[in-house]
């Protein structure tokens, strides 16, 4: 559970606010361009698979390619990154409109356009979620998830219906117009935010090296690891509902693109109420109980979409459906937010999103390929089961709670003085700390330690060891190595006031004179001829050890 905090209460913050009416413009034209592209295909192909297929190439490429786009989130000016992917969207949606008013488009080239179209998200949206934490307070995090939710619902409850009117009458190229000049007020309130310039005291790290230290933080971080595994069996078993809804309206219902447009729309209507009372359930269950209670309820609601055969019936499922699924998703959004420190947020949100939007793909064709060979009926019943399940996985790997966590920097290391005369990218590097540690002390020393390497091989460290020292067997040292002095530095910048805990606890068992002693050392695995660093030559102050 978490304290009570305003819904509205990010909006106060005027660039939180200008920046949020933009992007529901955005939002609006990305709902009725997918409206367009959902309908087309049901006139360019027979295929329920190809419909489907629509939903599943705007969410493959941000499993695909959120990772990268987190590493550069962490590592380079989100600012000019969103504006990057938002100029690139207006493009790609204008390129489309084209092609479809000109009728040059086949089911593959629109797949191709979608996909690009979701690749551009794919980049924007790891940049846009980590900026959160910056524009807002960390005690309105949680009320800004829940607005950029309510507010692409807003879009969801008018946006599908303004898509589907504007299909039945002035084709689907219209719809892809109007996507392409919806990107306009954003790239404008980007372009006026200027976010505070950040100082750097370290390089950037390499893509690569990046890219490894996101995947390391969070398979050493099992809190955020259940947060993946529900995040994606929701997104498998939901997308069911997103995928096969053209269907629904087409095939079950009998409808238009109008009817299309509706039953979205009843989704968005039902998003809508989940924000609303988003922070007071949260403030009165814990985190576990409410997505165990989204997983049944969504499930609940696309059993109704699946019997219903009139659309007010329909409607009540979507809304239930609707309700569950912001609940949950917004959940596991601030979970891997406030779980996470700022220097690897982007990269943490960008693996979530890989977990939920590749489910999302997954789903989204096996749904497709089950409703093209049994009936959308079957597919939306069997996805309903799935989801039942995934709230019993909850007794096993359910979801902890977050508030406690103290993510700010811990910012109490100094750079040691060095006798050698050390180049930053020398390497690599070992650390040993030595521990006095009391026989009957052993068991809890090992315990803590235990924390202690999940920490360090988190934050960068490499070939982490626990030595014990036979003819002294109190003398215990932690050894790892970091590849250069720079990462060493860097390893020691991530700490966070939360790790000082176990931290401060080690040091009480510890029974030497002073504080553990530290080794720092380089390493050379062959001798070198001659003396390749030199000494720095001895300053008053620095210690002579």
């Amino acid at each position: 559970m978490e304290p009570k905090t305003s819904t509205f209460g990010p909006l106060r913050n005027r660039t939180f606010l200008e920046l949020w009416i933009a992007s529901q413009m955005s939002n609006l034209g990305g709902l009725v361009q997918m409206v367009g592209a959902g309908w087309l295909m049901t006139s360019l192909s027979d295929s329920s698979g190809m419909v489907a297929l629509v939903q599943a190439s705007n969410t493959l490429p941000i499993m695909v390619f959120s990772l990268i786009a987190g590493a550069l989130a962490d590592s380079y000016d989100r600012r000019r990154i969103l504006l990057s992917a938002q100029i690139f969207m207006l493009l790609v949606s204008a390129a489309l409109a084209v092609s479809a008013y000109f009728d040059i488009l086949g089911p593959w080239g629109l797949l191709g356009f979608t996909f690009a179209i979701g690749s551009g998200m794919a980049l924007y949206n790891p940049s846009w979620q980590a900026s959160m934490g910056d524009i807002v307070s960390r005690q309105n995090l949680s009320a800004a998830v829940g607005l950029n939710a309510m507010g692409f619902n807003l879009m969801r409850s008018v946006g599908p219906a303004l898509g589907g009117i504007l299909v039945a009458i002035a084709g689907a190229a219209s719809a892809f117009a109007f996507n392409a000049v919806s990107y306009l007020p954003t790239t404008l309130a980007l372009w006026r935010w200027k976010p505070p310039a950040k100082s750097e005291s370290l390089p950037r790290e390499p893509l690569g090296q990046a890219l490894g230290a996101g995947l390391r933080y969070m398979s050493m971080s099992p809190h955020l690891l259940k947060v993946l595994v529900r995040s994606a069996m929701f997104g498998f078993a939901a997308s069911s509902a997103m995928a096969l809804m053209p269907l629904v309206a087409r095939d079950v219902l009998q409808g238009t693109a109008l009817t299309y447009g509706l039953l979205l729309g009843f989704f968005g209507l039902g998003a809508i109420g989940g924000v609303l009372m988003n922070s007071r359930v949260r403030s009165k269950y814990a985190n576990e109980r409410i997505v165990a209670a989204a997983f049944v309820a969504f499930a609940a609601g696309i059993v109704i979409l699946a019997l219903g055969r009139h659309i007010a019936v329909s409607a009540v499922g979507l809304m239930i459906a609707g309700a569950a699924w912001v609940l949950a998703l917004s959940l596991f959004n601030v979970t891997v937010q406030l779980s996470t420190p700022r220097w690897v947020v982007g990269r943490a949100l960008s693996v979530y999103q890989m977990a939920t939007f590749g489910g999302m793909a997954l789903g989204a064709w096996i749904w497709g390929v089950v409703a093209e060979y049994q009936s959308v009926t079957t597919a939306l019943l069997l996805a309903s089961i799935v989801l039942v399940a995934g709230a019993f996985i909850g007794r096993w790997i359910g979801l902890g709670e977050y508030g406690s966590l103290d993510l700010d920097p811990l910012n109490t290391f100094a750079e040691p003085q060095l006798r050698i005369d050390l180049r930053a990218r020398s390497g690599p590097i070992v650390i040993m700390i030595d521990y006095v540690i009391a026989e009957e002390d052993v068991d809890e020393f090992l315990a803590l330690i235990h924390r202690r390497r999940r920490v360090r091989i988190r934050d960068g460290a490499r070939h982490w060891s626990l030595l014990r020292d036979l003819e002294n067997p109190d003398l215990w040292s932690e050894r790892f190595h970091v590849a250069t002095w720079n990462d060493y530095l860097r390893h020691n910048s991530r700490r966070t006031k939360s790790d000082l805990e176990s931290f401060e606890a080690l040091l009480a068992l510890h029974r030497g004179p002073g504080r553990p002693r530290v080794h720092r050392l380089i390493e050379r695995q062959s001798v070198p001829r001659h003396e390749d660093f030199p000494l720095k030559p001895v300053q008053p102050d620095m210690p002579q050890h």
